[in-house]
């Protein structure tokens, strides 16, 4: 990671923010004099379209920006130039009532490059773009290195090569890979942009979800996408390795635009076989030692993978004592500790493990989940204390060693399900570890369960991996069909229990 980053925010453009944005600006564009807008561009701009002004901040400094117009694009010809779009700088081409939103602007402050925040801009501007119930995206690229290769090959040559991947070419490479196609070759779009030789490509992305909605963005979201990784059990003969298994979990399931990725509970145990020759109780304590550098490579996978990263659960050190835990590590750079609560009898007796005391709901920008080990799914007051606290998603890595533990943690899953009114994700690991001592099999069917009601799948099940198989499972969970469920299902679960006879707290 280029730098050390606690939290990610994206949210719109706000005029006190423009001495940050100019000094990234500068930085961002550092062979262009005066590349920066001036406050009051700036101020026109916030003045005619604030929605359209978007930020990334990192730890509250402005580090990147997309800027934008909504234009009527019958009004313009496809090669007109970047000055005759932006109304010669004064955007007097904004129009509320346009069919297409046209960037005038993006970009990443270099040291904060390499972090996927460019790809969040571009995600911003297409969920925008659809909010506002817009037929597409159209800007005008640069392509900076096509001055590299103008002696032997024309623009178009080089465009052809650059969507071939035999060049590569830092903007318009990273825009086709956003699912922007080129409309058209544009000369003397911006005669200052001498490494594009004065060039630029009429990039278009069109909005498929065309509707006659109008919303805002940032809105909460109705529906999640949920990964599961069912972890096959490997040696790694070094921490690194892991870090590799880890983000290609991460890198596959964010590929399908999750929300959430789950990994199961234990899942690092392969390191433990460095240890094998100590008494379990003291190898598991230097297991123990990895959690936290594990912990911050999942912040960072988080960030620069843009989804939400439920890391199972690892054995940590808290005041002395061996607890297991897990972390979720937000998009946005925050994370919080999730504990497991109900130790079993090996745990407790191979290597003295004790039971956490923090049970909680978490706010995530996808709904209000929460998280139980393993273990703990088979208490129902748990959950019920959660759905009590409004979840909508319950989250269970778990880790079992024969086919009897994985039923009773699977049945009580999906009975937390139907209890709770809201969906459960599990996910586990598979296969063998055969030198490392009181973890050598493992058995594991991930899946995502449902309520049993008319709005869900009869079977109450959204999806679920090939059992004992290495394998990833993404699931959409429409939240919406929660609500729907909660007032008028045919059994009201939470609704009609009688609190006048019994009640469950929290001590």
């Amino acid at each position: 990671m280029a730098k050390e980053i606690q939290k990610i925010e994206l949210r719109n453009l706000e005029l006190s923010d423009y001495l940050e944005l100019k000094q990234s600006m500068t930085k961002a564009y550092p062979d262009w004099e005066d590349a920066a807008w001036t406050e009051k561009q700036i101020r026109s701009l916030l003045g005619k379209f604030p929605e359209g002004q978007i930020v990334i901040l990192a730890d509250g400094k402005v580090v990147g920006s997309a800027l934008s117009l909504i234009l009527n694009y019958d009004d313009f010809r496809d090669d007109e130039s970047y000055m005759a779009v932006t109304g010669n700088y004064t955007f007097s081409t904004h129009n509320p009532n346009g069919d297409v939103l046209y960037g005038i602007d993006v970009f990443i402050h270099p040291d904060y490059r390499g972090l996927r925040l460019g790809r969040r801009l571009y995600d911003a501007r297409k969920e925008l773009c659809e909010q506002l119930n817009l037929q597409g995206i159209l800007f005008g690229g640069r392509i900076p290195n096509y001055n590299k290769y103008s002696d032997e090959l024309d623009p178009k040559q080089y465009i052809e090569k650059v969507r071939l991947k035999e060049i590569y070419d830092p903007v318009l490479s990273f825009q086709l890979s956003n699912d922007f196609h080129v409309r058209k070759i544009l000369k003397g779009y911006t005669p200052e942009d001498v490494s594009s030789m004065e060039y630029a490509v009429l990039l278009e992305w069109n909005n498929i979800y065309y509707t006659h909605s109008q919303k805002l963005i940032n809105l909460p979201k109705q529906s999640a996408r949920i990964g599961l990784v069912q972890w096959q059990m490997r040696s790694f003969n070094r921490l690194e390795a892991l870090f590799e298994q880890m983000e290609f979990f991460v890198d596959v399931v964010a590929g399908y635009k999750a929300d959430f990725v789950l990994f199961p509970e234990m899942f690092n145990a392969p390191l433990l076989a460095d240890f094998n020759h100590m008494p379990e109780a003291d190898a598991i304590r230097e297991l123990a030692e990895f959690t936290e550098p594990i912990r911050d490579k999942f912040q960072e996978f988080a960030i620069a993978y843009n989804t939400n990263i439920i890391t199972g659960s690892m054995p940590y050190i808290k005041d002395g004592a061996l607890v297991n835990v897990g972390f979720l590590c937000r998009r946005d750079g925050t994370q919080e500790v999730y504990e497991k609560l109900h130790i079993t009898p090996n745990e407790a007796s191979y290597w003295g493990m004790v039971g956490g005391n923090r049970l909680k709901a978490f706010n995530t920008d996808c709904g209000r989940i929460g998280i139980l080990i393993g273990y703990d799914v088979e208490f129902p007051e748990l959950s019920r204390l959660l759905a009590d606290e409004g979840i909508q998603i319950l989250f269970v890595p778990f880790h079992t060693n024969t086919q009897n533990e994985f039923t009773r943690m699977h049945f009580c899953a999906r009975a937390r399900a139907i209890e709770n009114e809201c969906y459960v994700a599990i996910a586990g690991s598979v296969g063998n570890l055969p030198k490392v001592n009181n973890m050598d099999i493992q058995v594991a069917t991930s899946g995502v369960y449902t309520p049993a009601d008319f709005s869900f799948p009869v079977t109450g099940t959204i999806a679920e991996a090939n059992p004992n198989t290495e394998m990833t499972v993404i699931a959409d969970v429409d939240l919406d069909l929660l609500k729907e469920l909660h007032t008028y299902g045919s059994l009201r679960n939470l609704t009609d229990r009688r609190d006048d006879i019994y009640e469950l707290r929290k001590k």
